[in-house]
């Protein structure tokens, strides 16, 4: 199976031969051809499936087709959930535009209006957008909604986990009746299919994530120790094992900020990111993990989402996520393309709840062992049974806090 099979024609099929793919993933197998009918979407797929290929390409297709308005007002949206992702998906449709005349943007908050305005008043097609950026610039009227004819919500779960449910809605009920709807999820959970519900006309349902998809190219594995010492054995790992590039997952901005002083402290090149860095530092910290300037980057989840660095040889759960599905969606960033990857796992007692969550949504048990040298504190319990399984929260009065979107 080749992108021209598939329906694409050799504007795009060479744009995409140009970054090194040659073959459709299986997201792209499904996904561009429906697109390419104008069909609405429904479809689940884990990061570094290349579902990001799998819209761009067919919505930059179907725009060539038609004139473009003489105004040049924006005809595809992009909502994604963070600035990285953000940044990371307009990366991809300005590469695979690049034999076409289309143009196109980025919008996210936390840097100057100014050149994302110039851009978009010198006219684009497509506009790749966080939600919040987005609103601030249509309530200026500087963006207008109503030549849109395609939608995207990429990582719609993440959205709506940052309690952007309302921005969704609103940006939603402002853009023209008439138009196609591409919705992308890692999960679908009972909101997203509530979401779906209002948004989609006789969506097609694709879904390419089994639960144990994530073991196949990923060797997973979990070191049980105490929480005290995991800052002194991650660092012990890091040196011994001489790893040069390593993405590290914490659940606070606190808890970055603290193990990468740790690291510093051991002259381990580390830097964190986090919604509390300004979006120049994010920005700084991501380009020089992918150049290799910085060796380790420390991330809480929300941060991370849009770190796309091919070959990523390991990723570590400093502390493991309280949502089963946020574990894939971390260990996702390694093994990609069918590369080999290794995801560790450092697990305190505490954490054994959520490991068992973990290993029943990917159906897998992951090898375990207490490393030589750091015995676990006997004083130290499991917690007892739990009354009642974590699952991904809804939208909820603490989500709608602007402080809950960022992290």
């Amino acid at each position: 199976m080749t992108f021209s099979d598939l329906g694409l024609n050799s504007v795009f099929v060479n744009a995409v031969e140009e970054k090194g793919y040659a073959k459709p993933t299986p997201i792209q197998e499904k996904v561009i051809p429906w697109v390419l009918k104008g069909k609405d979407i429904l479809a689940s797929a884990q990061t570094g499936t290349g579902k990001t290929a799998g819209f761009t390409l067919p919505l930059l297709q179907r725009l060539s087709k038609q004139k473009h308005h003489p105004s040049r007002s924006v005809r595809a949206l992009i909502l994604t959930p963070t600035r990285e992702l953000a940044s990371q998906v307009y990366e991809n449709v300005k590469e695979y535009s690049v034999f076409s005349d289309l143009k196109s943007t980025v919008v996210y908050g936390g840097v100057n209006q100014k050149p994302q305005v110039r851009k978009i008043r010198s006219g684009i097609d497509v506009l790749v957008a966080t939600p919040g950026r987005l609103i601030d610039l249509h309530s200026q009227r500087i963006i207008h909604f109503d030549k849109i004819e395609i939608l995207v919500l990429d990582e719609a779960d993440r959205m709506l986990d940052m309690g952007f449910h309302r921005e969704i809605s609103k940006i939603i009920g402002l853009l023209p009746n008439s138009r196609q709807n591409l919705l992308f999820s890692a999960t679908f959970s009972s909101d997203i299919k509530g979401l779906a519900q209002n948004i989609l006309r006789h969506p097609v349902n694709i879904d390419t994530n089994p639960k144990n998809s994530t073991v196949e190219a990923i060797n997973q594995f979990v070191y049980k120790i105490d929480k005290s010492r995991k800052a002194e054995f991650i660092i012990k790992l890091i040196k011994e094992g001489a790893w040069d590039q390593v993405l590290v997952f914490t659940r606070t901005k606190h808890g970055a900020n603290n193990l990468c002083k740790k690291m510093k402290a051991s002259d381990i090149n580390a830097m964190a990111i986090h919604g509390n860095k300004s979006q120049t530092a994010r920005t700084n910290a991501l380009a020089g993990f992918k150049d290799g300037a910085v060796n380790v980057l420390v991330a809480t989840d929300i941060a991370a989402r849009g770190i796309d660095i091919p070959l990523l040889p390991h990723v570590v759960n400093f502390e493991l996520p309280n949502i089963p599905e946020d574990y894939v969606h971390r260990i996702g960033r390694t093994g990609r393309a069918g590369s080999n990857g290794e995801a560790v796992s450092l697990v305190s007692v505490d954490e054994y709840p959520y490991l068992e969550d973990i290993q029943k949504l990917i159906s897998f048990k992951i090898p375990s062992e207490i490393p030589e040298g750091f015995p676990l504190d006997p004083r130290i319990t499991a917690p007892g049974p739990k009354k009642k399984t974590r699952s991904r929260p809804r939208s909820s009065k603490r989500s709608r806090k602007r402080g809950g979107k960022r992290r």
